[in-house]
């Protein structure tokens, strides 16, 4: 199914990417408009800030741990039917978080909707993989990975106008109106990924998920991914609160910094993977790095500070924070054969789920408020540590690529005739 010519899509690519955005559009609005309605749910449903806390937190642990649970059989079914499967699930679980009336439904609602949204990612993934050679796939990772920018420009902003205009139910019920679209053309156009099945043999799927996590060459990578997503989640749960209090951003003025910063997002995330396609995917990773690692430092260490200044710098950093995720995941992809894939990327993506929590755990240990309403201390600390963990990463990624290229001139040898003397 790989495209037949070395850099043009076919109508049919271009269909399949952009299906693939918007399906990444749909997960990661759900999960990120949770955050902006607390002011309305907290209130709404007379819970404290520690109980909405945990139906934020609720969402990323279904999601992690169905992730594993799912990896045994990733690679045992036809991968659209697989995305079918899981996104109506995740639709269901949506719809639950729109007609929920209590804070117990609610929960248990964000626990429906993890179990089924996490996978999906990592089944889109493992699509991509199938369906694209490794010379274009930073192109389409950078505008899958769009989605997170346009979510955040588009999605968020319209979620919370008609949280405003009606109810906090409306968001989460027009995520689903949007789903039930997507849904549809996925069954109606979407061609069948099952040519991995002719390589699957008689595993059960515990020994498959077992076999794919314990293989060697898969034990650098997911390391690699574990450090990247705890360095990469860091510093988003203070974030916030360190530009009101810090930095001196006023409420009002939070959301043209997300709104700017994600129409960086937008432009930068396409580029970046034409860059990692035609340069190399290390090179611009740790290309990204050095931009991340020296904006980090500097935002970490901000006091107050003017408006346009801070949009500069998280506008650079996201530059170089597209450039790692964009070239980072697709470089992954050349990790795994094709009879693992699904599993692969399956476990990777509970990995990220998991270390995420990690991170904000980290985060919470080190970063200190005296009130509600005092700087953040210790956050230039935080920032640091985060940088440290980036350098670390790109050593581990120096190995990741070592490896794939040395796999790459495998296959090829594999490949050649065999010349027979007479």
């Amino acid at each position: 199914m790989a495209s037949p010519g070395e850099h043009a899509f076919t109508r049919y690519q271009v269909f399949l990417i952009a299906v693939l955005a918007f399906l990444q559009f749909t997960v990661i609005l759900d999960f990120m408009v949770m955050a902006p309605l607390g002011a309305m749910l907290i209130p709404e449903l007379r819970i404290t800030p520690e109980q909405f806390s945990h139906v934020v937190l609720a969402y990323a642990a279904a999601a992690g741990m169905s992730g594993l649970l799912a990896a045994g059989f990733a690679d045992r079914y036809d991968r659209r039917s697989l995305l079918l499967f899981f996104y109506i699930g995740f639709l269901l679980g949506t719809l639950f978080c729109g007609l929920a009336p209590t804070y117990e439904l609610l929960l248990a609602a964000r626990v429906f909707t993890g179990v089924f949204g996490g996978v999906i990612g990592s089944v889109s993934m493992a699509i991509i993989t199938d369906v694209f050679l490794p010379h274009v796939r930073g192109r389409v990772m950078g505008f899958v990975q769009m989605a997170f920018a346009v979510s955040q420009v588009a999605g968020i902003p319209i979620g919370l106008f008609l949280a405003h205009r009606f109810h906090w139910h409306a968001p989460f019920l027009m995520i689903v109106g949007l789903g039930l679209v997507a849904g549809f053309v996925i069954f109606r156009f979407m061609r069948p990924v099952r040519e991995h099945l002719a390589l699957q043999g008689k595993v059960r799927p515990v020994e498959h998920l077992v076999k794919t996590f314990l293989n060697p060459r898969h034990t650098v990578p997911f390391l690699t991914m574990m450090i990247l997503a705890t360095g990469g989640f860091m510093m988003m749960p203070f974030s916030t609160t360190f530009l009101v209090n810090n930095v001196g951003v006023t409420e009002a003025e939070l959301p043209w910094v997300f709104v700017i910063i994600g129409l960086c997002s937008m432009i930068t995330f396409p580029v970046v993977g034409r860059l990692s396609d035609r340069f190399g995917k290390f090179k611009t990773f740790t290309v990204g790095t050095a931009i991340a690692i020296t904006t980090t430092i500097i935002y970490s260490h901000l006091g107050p500070t003017p408006l346009w200044k801070v949009i500069v710098i998280n506008a650079i950093s996201f530059v170089g924070i597209g450039s790692r995720i964009v070239s980072s995941q697709a470089l992954m992809t050349s990790v795994p054969t094709m009879r693992d894939r699904g599993a692969f990327s399956a476990i990777t993506a509970s990995i990220q789920q998991l270390s995420g929590a990690i991170a904000a755990g980290i985060a919470g240990l080190i970063v200190i408020q005296a009130n509600d309403h005092a700087p953040l201390e210790h956050y230039d600390t935080l920032g640091f540590v985060c940088a440290g963990t980036m350098l670390a990463c790109v050593v581990l990624m120096y190995f990741v690529d070592r490896q794939v290229k040395a796999q790459a001139l495998m296959d090829a040898d594999s490949e050649r005739p065999v010349t027979v003397a007479a």
